[in-house]
């Protein structure tokens, strides 16, 4: 039935306790689903973030919906293992969503709460401010703007992680300068390569997106030197 019959449209968010059915009952039924863990998972849920990327640098839709849900799934997969942990570790898909949520209201006051604010500029910086303090209250100190970033990312993604977060903090850009060789100092390659990085931001360019783009203009340009020695 639709509107027209007179029954109310679905709720937004309807299919994902489908999902959530779907995926509980898979973990009990499906040999190989109940035996995966967080560990086994870890490589899919890198894997179909890569995926989605694709898709979306592609500007296919259809291809770009199909990777969401293949990311949607990881999530639910993952809180679908913690919640059968019974050691008081587990928690639950619900439990996921809740703190997102929670999360996306305090760092929002301007919506959620009596906070004006000029632009997007001073969302921006509200939200940083909400977040040091978040840093400093779990930590009992101040911390540091790079608390948190995970070092296991590719290095390109973390390098440009870690230049915007120092940069926020307030730190120089000079301090991206790195000198090259020396006891745990970079060859001149890698401090060539940090640069970069910083060169990019300074244009306001994404260093990971933009190594992407030239990484698939050489694959084009390779293919079509394949095609061309095929004859």
């Amino acid at each position: 039935m639709d509107e027209r019959d007179g029954a109310a449209p679905p709720r937004p968010g309807e299919q994902l306790l489908e999902l959530v059915a779907v995926m509980a009952r898979l973990r009990q039924e499906c040999p190989w689903d109940a035996r995966q863990t967080h560990q086994t998972l870890a490589p899919h849920l890198l894997e179909e973030s890569y995926e989605a990327l694709e898709a979306l640098e592609g500007g296919d839709p259809e291809a770009l919906r199909e990777e969401l849900g293949d990311v949607l799934l990881q999530v639910v997969f993952h809180a679908e293992v913690a919640s059968e942990r019974a050691d008081g570790t587990g928690y639950t898909i619900d439990d996921v969503a809740e703190q997102i949520a929670a999360k996306l209201v305090r760092r929002h006051p301007h919506v959620f709460g009596d906070v004006s604010v000029s632009g997007a500029d001073e969302v921006k910086q509200n939200w940083d401010a909400i977040k040091a303090a978040e840093r400093e209250a779990k930590s009992g100190g101040p911390g540091s703007v790079l608390d948190g970033v995970p070092f296991g990312q590719p290095a390109l993604a973390l390098a440009d992680q870690l230049q915007r977060r120092a940069e926020r903090g307030g730190a120089p850009a000079a301090l991206a300068d790195l000198d090259a060789t020396g006891d745990g100092r970079p060859s001149p390659v890698g401090a060539e390569l940090f640069a970069l990085v910083a060169r990019a931001r300074a244009a306001g360019l994404d260093p990971e997106l933009e190594l992407r783009a030239a990484a698939r203009a050489y694959r084009d340009r390779v293919l079509a030197w394949e095609a061309a020695r095929r004859g």
